[in-house]
């Protein structure tokens, strides 16, 4: 499988997390897998800094400036392994595969393609 493939497949993940519940993203995770995956899919920043009263934008913007020169391949491979990183924590505290069982089975089909 592919690197391509394999973000693909966490990217879909992160997006089906459902939104309540045992797992969820904090909101430095969800920064961290803001900023990845514009640098994987963009690359560097090409737009402005938001005005100072865009604080949520701002933050955004911020997280991924600091990627700057990060390689989209290396930010692809490191969007997968703070994915991973979040499923190992999780599994310390709660039954991973039975919750996969709950939810919707394209988070299991991919966890399962990405090596979790």
């Amino acid at each position: 499988m592919s690197l391509q493939e394999k973000f693909d497949a966490a990217v879909e993940i992160i997006q089906k997390l459902p939104k309540t519940g045992p797992v969820s993203t904090s909101n430095d995770q969800k920064l961290t897998f803001y900023s990845l995956f514009k640098q994987a899919t963009i690359g560097n920043v090409n737009t402005d800094r938001p005005g100072i009263f865009s604080i949520i934008e701002r933050k955004k913007w911020d997280s991924w400036k600091e990627l700057e020169g990060v390689s989209q391949d290396e930010a692809k491979e490191r969007y997968i392994k703070a994915l991973n990183d979040m499923f190992d924590k999780i599994a310390e505290e709660l039954d991973v595969a039975s919750w996969l069982e709950q939810i919707d089975p394209v988070i299991k089909t991919n966890l399962a393609l990405i090596g979790k």
